[in-house]
């Protein structure tokens, strides 16, 4: 394939017969081979780019040359990455260090080995730039040794320290990034790590090749930036996820720990054929079934490779001392015990709760191995158990606990059947779809003595009109097939360490929630008389008058025909008339969508001012329940106004399912349904902010409105089971106002929390919030914020 490459090498144009033409020409088809169509573009327009930096045909020349190795090792996606990265750093640094930051690029793409690492990785060069230009260039002359024995994470810790340490020293910026102080090389020896993925994953790959005869996806992951903890294996998209590197365990090598992560990780994709049901699940329940399903899964690969046991077995034999973490928590070392015994049939524990539960489940295993549903009731049994004879420590204990080898299990989960096609295992077949079909009145009357249709069932008959059954309370539209949920959304989230986005993070899917008597919504209005007295006048005062006219302008729609008449006068009697004899016309209108959303996480269900076992507990009203009457209020008076709402709310259980409940849309009616549906709702699960707050706005992006706003009620910040640093939901939740604000989208948050002046202005501003400091005047507090902002 022949190219031009003068539109894209003007830099060049110097020197006409630049003799770089069979160069550029051989890279171009090493390019080819590697790139996409798409590729090749980005990689085109990047010699461009590079060409307008002004820093010498060199750095020209060897983006060339060395990008088609880049993209060979980590992919073509990075390009654009590199080419934004080098563009940032040359208002920063000089050519020759862009230079040699590009000639290294391949070599830190062979150890990095993942795109996500390399873009850590030009992110800390961006870093250094700012905070230590002249350690750039000795750094990158040792970029080789520094790469062969550090993390990702351990790079930055040792750049950072250094550019910390000698902030103001530039010759000793020169000394430390180039190793040629004592400082420099126990910092280095400090962070270095035992083994690292990218020295074994050819062997590893070999392997798994070897145990299962097929190929294997695996990918490092690095670890916290600030601890050198590293991430725990994880199972994404059919990719075994790995961390970058690990220290020697009790005595157990780095390689011992990555083979046994390994096949660990490829017997979950091998054997695990269905999903488990999270329904009505907490997530210690959950670590304890994940305990039961992961003794499951080895034992089918044992059952086919015996070896495999010896691998995993050291891991629970190895000597433990000094653990503290097991020490303070019994339950700790319970799992720990009977993890042991489910994996060697031989032992026998002191404890009669793991040698009865692993008899029981050694039992269930030898009936139907296949089967996953053996771990979910081996699980509970054993929860049910354990809760009599010693405490729970918190989540975040029970899922660390010490088994380097072992996943997150986040693969073996079904917390929505939806979501688990979402995850990568494949789209259900047409046989297992459930279809909805409408059908008349009297194609359901022939049926209805027949029983309704289960979760099973291919096909389901709704009705366009309810169908009320006195016995059950509810229409048969409600009773048939399971429970309408949407198909997943996928947003992205703000990662604020990496100052990047993660795409396609968080997945929100829309379900619906139960109904209640819309009785209970018209009895708020009569609890809070005197509020929604007060609410009336406001309604008065924001209610568009419709047409206004106002006379004396000169230009305008009418003719004010006595002042027209009061000129000719003046004309007249030869007077300079007054020349204002127009009626200008205003037209009055209230063009505003406005969408409440609630977060109905677990907090909302605690009692407000009482607390469990006190007197008067059971009649104390809730958080949800003081919500729901502040709503009902606010969504009576928007709806007398005549403004189109929305009252949607939001509830999280991880980022893989973050729940989205619509109340009340903006199409529909504020009419009984929709009061039975507000008076319906429950609360549960955690509170994911900027996911929900993403989806709100893009609902509220398609109404045709001039003023556009989103109005958050909440009783805390952003947390969720799956997120441990408190920072991270902060962060996206403030990226997501902002990224609403960009389109138009105003955000206000009522908060519950009397703490939240620590967060909440950080989110959504100094103007942004308002907060309730006791709760029970929610009520009264809401329709009078709604007002002040639309107004």
């Amino acid at each position: 394939m022949t190219i031009d490459f003068s539109q894209y090498l003007a830099c060049l144009k110097a020197d006409p017969a630049h003799g770089h033409a069979q160069a550029l020409e051989s890279s171009y088809h090493e390019a080819a081979r590697v790139m996409s169509p798409r590729g090749l573009e980005h990689y085109l327009t990047g010699i461009r780019a590079m060409c307008d930096l002004n820093k010498g045909p060199d750095l020209v020349l060897t983006y060339v040359q060395e990008m088609p190795g880049v993209a060979k090792e980590i992919g073509e996606d990075i390009i654009p990455d590199v080419v934004s990265a080098l563009m940032k750093l040359a208002s920063h640094t000089s050519g020759t260090v862009i230079l040699m930051i590009m000639a290294t690029l391949p070599l830190a793409a062979s150890r990095l080995g993942d795109i996500e690492l390399m873009r850590g990785y030009l992110n800390l060069l961006h870093q250094l730039a700012g905070k230590a230009p002249r350690g750039l260039r000795p750094m990158m002359e040792n970029i080789d040794e520094l790469l062969s024995k550090l993390t990702l994470g351990g790079l930055r810790r040792w750049a950072l320290w250094g550019a910390q340490a000698h902030a103001r020293d530039l010759d000793g910026q020169l000394a430390y990034f180039g190793l040629q102080t004592e400082s420099s090389r126990a910092v280095l020896q400090k962070e270095r790590r035992g083994t690292l993925f990218v020295d074994n994953q050819r062997k590893l790959n070999f392997y798994l090749r070897a145990l299962w005869g097929r190929a294997f996806f695996m990918r490092p992951t690095s670890g916290d930036y600030e601890s050198r903890v590293g991430l725990k294996p994880f199972i994404e998209d059919f990719q075994i996820h790995l961390p970058d590197a690990f220290d020697t365990w009790r005595g157990i090598p780095g390689m011992e720990i990555y083979r046994a992560a390994a096949a660990h990780c490829a017997a979950h994709l091998v054997y695990t054929t269905a999903p488990l049901s999270a329904e009505q699940l907490n997530p210690a329940q959950r670590v304890l079934i994940g305990l039961f399903e992961d003794a499951r899964i080895e034992a089918l690969a044992i059952r086919d490779f015996p070896g495999l046991k010896k691998l995993w077995l050291q891991f629970f034999t190895a000597p433990a001392a000094g653990d503290e973490q097991i020490a303070r928590h019994p339950l700790l070392d319970l799992m720990m015990r009977l993890a042991r015994a489910l994996l060697d049939a031989d032992s026998r524990d002191p404890e009669p709760l793991v040698n009865a539960s692993a008899e029981a489940f050694r039992a269930a295993f030898a009936a139907s191995p296949e089967d996953n549903r053996i771990s979910w009731i081996a699980g509970v049994e054993f929860y049910n158990r354990v809760v009599q004879v010693c405490p729970l420590p918190s989540l975040r204990i029970l899922e660390d606990w010490p088994i380097p080898y072992r996943d997150d299990n986040d693969y073996v989960w079904d917390f929505d059947e939806n979501l688990f096609i979402a995850r990568g295992l494949g789209p259900l077949p047409a046989s297992q779809h459930q279809v909805r079909r409408n059908v008349s009145v009297m194609e359901m009357v022939n049926e209805v003595d027949c029983e309704l249709a289960g979760d099973d069932a291919q096909e389901i008959w709704t009705l366009s009109t309810p169908f009320w059954l006195d016995q059950e309370g509810c229409t048969i539209n409600e009773l048939e097939g399971r429970e309408p949920v949407s198909d997943p959304y996928h947003y992205p989230e703000w990662d604020y360490q990496v100052q990047l986005y993660r795409p396609d993070w968080a997945t929100v899917i829309e379900r619906r929630q139960g109904r209640g008597d819309p009785k209970t919504m018209e009895a708020i209005l009569t609890k809070h008389k005197p509020v929604a007295s007060r609410i009336r006048h406001l309604i008065d005062a924001l209610q568009p008058q419709g047409i206004v006219r106002r006379r004396g302008y000169e230009e305008g729609e009418e003719l004010d025909l006595n002042a027209a008449v009061r000129a000719m006068i003046d004309i007249r009697r030869g007077v300079m008339p007054d020349p204002r004899i127009n009626i200008h016309i205003t037209r009055h209108v209230r063009d505003l969508a406005i969408l409440v959303l609630m977060d109905l996480s677990q907090s909302t269900n605690e009692k407000v001012g009482v607390k469990e076992g006190e007197p008067g507990y059971d009649e104390a009203p809730s958080i949800l329940d003081l919500t729901r009457e502040s709503t009902g209020l606010l969504a009576w008076a928007i709806d007398s106004i005549g403004d189109s709402f929305a009252v949607h709310g939001f509830a999280s259980d991880g980022r893989h399912d973050v729940q989205y409940y619509r109340f009340k849309d903006f199409d529909q009616p504020y009419d009984d349904a929709a009061k039975s549906r507000l008076a319906g709702m429950r609360g549960g699960l955690s509170t994911r902010m900027g996911a929900a707050l993403r989806h709100a706005g893009w609902h509220l992006g398609r109404q045709p409105a001039q003023k556009r706003l989103v109005l958050l009620i909440t009783d805390g910040e952003p947390a969720d089971i799956d997120e441990r640093d408190p920072q991270y939901l902060r962060h996206d939740a403030k990226k997501a106002v902002e990224d609403l604000r960009m389109k138009g989208i105003h955000t206000y948050c009522l908060t519950l929390d009397p703490e939240a002046d620590r967060y909440v202005a950080r989110i959504f501003g100094e103007n942004g919030y308002a907060i309730v400091d006791h709760v029970q005047r929610l009520p009264e507090r809401l329709p009078a914020v709604f007002a002040a902002l639309t107004g």
